[in-house]
């Protein structure tokens, strides 16, 4: 075999998608880790001397009650999901119509983000088609007020970030073997049991990707609170672009851009390990069987 047959090919194919990655992925990271340690601008910018003043100011309180409001919501709505896309990628995963739901799931994304979020407004405002349809039918005396609450936040995060949800979900159920389940109950396991104790633990990494698809853009979500929400639902996402936009203070932003950062990334980094550490007991369970 010739010289240029027995090189090694990986390095060249993998140039242009590392240029594409430090160019529009590590570049702008290292440009806000950089603003987030200098000095603030008189009238907006950044000053070129170093300044730690950006993250002392993530001392007090109201960031970290932000902080806590935004993962608190986070997590409610990561729950809400993955306990509608469950049941929503189990039936995909056993209809024989998977073609016709996966277009239903995916038809959402035709559809422009605030277009979708203002059309949740028009249904959720005091004039809106729910309040409408409660009134008429004399539920209510008086428009409920639905928009501008922590709820109506919960309510169009989840239905935004579902399709997330359930696609993974239903990836993972779909290779799933279902005699496993039949076999189970032949064993006297009730169906609840037997979904908690056979499906669940053999579809934990479309569980924990899932939950990387709901719960990260969540936790720095921006626009959903900003239209939506109320004062109880101000999020690090809008401090963020206050902090650019009407303080003009650009190092606690990218400060403040970098904390969310490493939560995510050590999130992700957390999820990542515990499937490889699952992985390697499949792997080590499935050698010891085929040795016996």
């Amino acid at each position: 075999m010739s010289a240029p047959a027995r090189r090694n090919p990986g390095p060249f194919y993998a140039g242009p998608m590392t240029l594409w990655f430090t160019a529009f992925f590590l570049a702008p990271v290292l440009i806000v880790v950089a603003y987030s340690f200098l000095a603030r601008g008189a009238y907006g910018g950044v000053e070129r001397e170093l300044s730690l003043d950006a993250y002392r100011s993530l001392a007090d309180g109201v960031f970290l009650a932000i902080t806590l409001r935004t993962l608190r919501t986070a997590v409610v709505v990561t729950v809400i999901t993955l306990l509608i896309a469950l049941p929503c990628g189990y039936c995909m995963a056993r209809s024989k119509r998977q073609d016709l739901l996966l277009l239903l799931i995916i038809i959402p994304f035709w559809t422009n983000f605030l277009i979708r979020v203002f059309a949740w407004m028009n249904v959720l405002g005091n004039s809106g088609f729910l309040n409408s349809l409660l009134l008429r039918l004399g539920v209510i005396d008086e428009p409920a007020q639905l928009l501008f609450s922590q709820g109506a936040v919960v309510l169009v995060l989840v239905y935004m970030y579902l399709p997330y949800a359930i696609l993974p979900l239903f990836a993972s159920i779909d290779r799933f073997d279902f005699s496993l389940l039949e076999a189970a109950r032949d064993l006297g396991a009730s169906q609840p049991s037997a979904m908690a104790r056979v499906l669940l633990p053999n579809i934990r990494g479309g569980i924990s990707t899932a939950v990387l698809f709901t719960f990260i853009p969540v936790f720095g979500a921006y626009a959903v609170p900003l239209l939506v929400g109320g004062r109880g639902s101000y999020m690090l996402g809008n401090m963020i672009a206050d902090q650019l936009l009407a303080a003009r203070n650009w190092p606690r932003a990218a400060a403040i851009s970098v904390v969310v950062t490493l939560a995510t990334t050590a999130g992700v980094a957390l999820t990542m390990g515990a499937r490889r550490r699952d992985a390697s007991r499949l792997a080590a369970a499935r050698g010891a069987e085929a040795a016996r």
